[in-house]
């Protein structure tokens, strides 16, 4: 497979994960993601991956206000990126280990939903990009899941290419993948078909070469796709995605070191992950170029 000479940088800018009190970086109010988004592209991302957090708390949120105010900050500044919001949240289930029947759904850290409510941000704001996170997984140690059905992603699915949304398919590991390809089989996704390939999560798909090889093997004619892996990792994976002929995925959502101890900021991820670009010998793609890869609206 060849290297790719154009490459699509993600900059994943806040997440959802217990990051806020681990780094002064990590952007929390709409205002500060906003800034973080602008940071990023002027620093060389194509896409800005975006979650939303409670500006009181720092805890995670679905909540639509957050995301329209942090969409609307950046489209004030005229910057030019494009827009990926997530659409994970709301599938969180903490289980009792010992009575897992016990209170289910009442257990601090459960947020968890239906397939079509987690989608009011994305039927209100109709951005470029929304991501469909394409099975159940053990989200890390403990008795935390992440909840996504058949079911479920049938009926997101449908409602995103009713919205005319291009959906990011986030992949945690194989077997998300081979579902995936069923949904496209069923016509519930458009071409081009555009995926990400999520690595080191605790426990899906191990930050492994070789398990990255045979998923990219593993992905129907004609898709583009993007991998990333997590902490100390994520900068090594830039190169290994490029080598494979994929985009890449940066920033603190996934990492927020560069170096032991070293706690930097979204815009300094991304600009290292232009550095690694350049130095393979390929070009650092444009929103515009990004838009047409993965089969987007031009800008309005």
């Amino acid at each position: 497979m060849p290297v790719n000479d154009n490459v699509i940088i993600t900059c994943a800018l806040t997440g959802a994960g217990d990051t806020v009190r681990k780094s002064p970086h990590v952007p929390v109010t709409p205002e500060q993601i906003a800034r973080n988004a602008v940071e990023a592209a002027e620093a060389g991302a194509a896409v800005v991956h975006i979650h939303v957090r409670d500006p009181e708390t720092g805890a995670p949120s679905r909540d639509p206000r957050l995301y329209r105010e942090v969409v609307e900050r950046v489209k004030e500044t005229g910057t030019d990126v494009v827009i990926n919001l997530t659409a994970g949240m709301g599938g969180d289930l903490v289980v009792d280990p010992v009575e897992p029947l016990k209170e289910l759904g009442e257990l601090p850290g459960t947020d968890l939903v239906g397939g079509l409510d987690r989608l009011p941000h994305v039927e209100d704001l109709l951005p470029d990009i929304c991501t469909l996170d394409c099975g159940s997984l053990n989200f890390g140690d403990g008795s935390n899941l992440y909840v996504s059905t058949p079911d479920m992603l049938r009926q997101g699915a449908r409602r995103i290419q009713e919205l005319g949304v291009r959906p990011e398919l986030e992949i945690f590991d194989t077997g998300q993948l081979w579902f995936a390809k069923q949904l496209l089989a069923e016509g519930l996704l458009d071409d081009p078909t555009v995926f990400q390939l999520c690595m080191g999560i605790p426990w899906g798909a191990p930050a492994d070469p070789g398990v990255l090889q045979s998923m990219v093997n593993m992905l129907p004619e004609g898709a583009q796709w993007a991998s990333f892996a997590i902490g100390r990792m994520q900068m090594p994976w830039v190169a290994q995605s490029i080598l494979l002929g994929g985009q890449v995925r940066v920033g603190l959502e996934d990492n927020l070191y560069l170096g032991k101890g070293n706690k930097v900021t979204n815009a300094q991820l991304v600009e290292r992950a232009v550095q690694i670009t350049e130095n393979l010998g390929s070009r650092v793609a444009t929103p515009d170029e990004a838009r047409r890869k993965l089969g987007l609206k031009p800008r309005s």
